[in-house]
């Protein structure tokens, strides 16, 4: 790492925004690197997850949260208050907005809370494909009359347009400092939460709409072999015995499928061939078990679910 060449520059970046804004396609964009949950079903990233991206010399440490939407039950309430959590830590709080659902409810609520916050915010205008280009300037000038914002960018994080002109602009915006981690690092997320993370993807991919989102999958073990291998066991925990019979699939062939596509892609991420076996489990009310919480990295509310 060269930093003493020239003076470096590190901060954080929250990207905040509202259910399926893209905050997710577009941190794996700016990483270079898939870190981050992408799924089509709404309130997938339950936990902040730090990605790290290098331009010139800066480190852009980004927090991607769930998105901020009316919390209904205990776990919608821990996934919120993380999400927030995340803004209220961060040096620059990227706004991320929907363009084709720039007035629905969803952002004015998250427009009114981000006023509460000081932090300098810049607006990111998403999927700019979906919308004429002739209302895009409409579109950008009643967003920007919502907040104070130090610069808008449009991108379409799908395809990675308008991703470098954000890391061109924060090189430059960062506070100066040392860098935090080591040059080659892209999370902070351990190994084992990414392969939960990556399975439970695959999971969504297959039963989007078979299966509530209220599942969730734990690394149970993680043995290195002596051949350089990786011995994965995870489990799926679900909440009744008629979705444990969804997920293993007839003649388990579901399992097997969502097995199949998770292995090649935590195989990617942990650079080492992977044995990857999955288990399925009914644990009645998972989501009011405070240890389900710690595993997920979130803070177990209070009162009732």
């Amino acid at each position: 790492m060269s930093e003493t060449d020239q003076a470096t520059r590190c901060g954080f970046v929250a990207l905040i925004g509202a259910p399926n804004a893209g905050k997710s396609t577009l941190l794996n964009q700016l990483v270079g690197a898939k870190i981050s949950i992408v799924s089509r079903k709404v309130q997938t990233t339950r936990t902040q997850v730090r990605g790290i991206a290098l331009s010139g010399t800066a480190q852009i440490i980004f927090v991607d949260t769930p998105g901020i939407f009316a919390p209904k039950r205990r776990l919608d309430r821990a996934m919120v208050t993380s999400a927030w959590g995340g803004a209220t830590d961060a040096d620059l709080i990227g706004v991320l907005v929907d363009v084709a659902r720039f007035d629905h409810e969803e952002n004015t609520a998250l427009f009114e809370k981000l006023a509460e916050l000081k932090q300098p915010k810049f607006l990111i205008l998403n999927k700019i494909d979906t919308v004429p280009k002739e209302k895009l300037l409409e579109i950008t000038a009643k967003v920007n009359e919502r907040g104070s914002f130090e610069t808008t960018f449009m991108v379409a994080a799908l395809t990675g347009y308008g991703v470098k002109d954000i890391l061109a602009w924060l090189e430059k915006r960062l506070p100066l400092g040392p860098w935090l981690y080591p040059e080659d690092q892209i999370s902070d997320a351990p190994l084992r939460f990414l392969a939960a993370e990556i399975t439970r993807e695959k999971m969504f991919e297959r039963l989007h709409d078979e299966l509530p989102y209220r599942s969730t999958v734990e690394t149970e073990s993680w043995q290195q072999k002596p051949d350089g291998s990786v011995r994965i066991e995870q489990t799926i925990y679900v909440e009744r015995e008629g979705q444990r019979k969804i997920v293993l699939g007839e003649g388990g062939q579901t399992i097997k499928a969502i097995g199949q596509k998770a292995r090649v892609e935590i195989a990617e991420a942990a650079e080492a061939k992977v044995h990857l076996f999955l288990f399925v489990k009914v644990r009645e009310n998972w989501s009011d078990d405070p240890e389900r919480y710690r595993e997920m990295g979130l803070e177990f509310p209070k009162g009732k679910g």
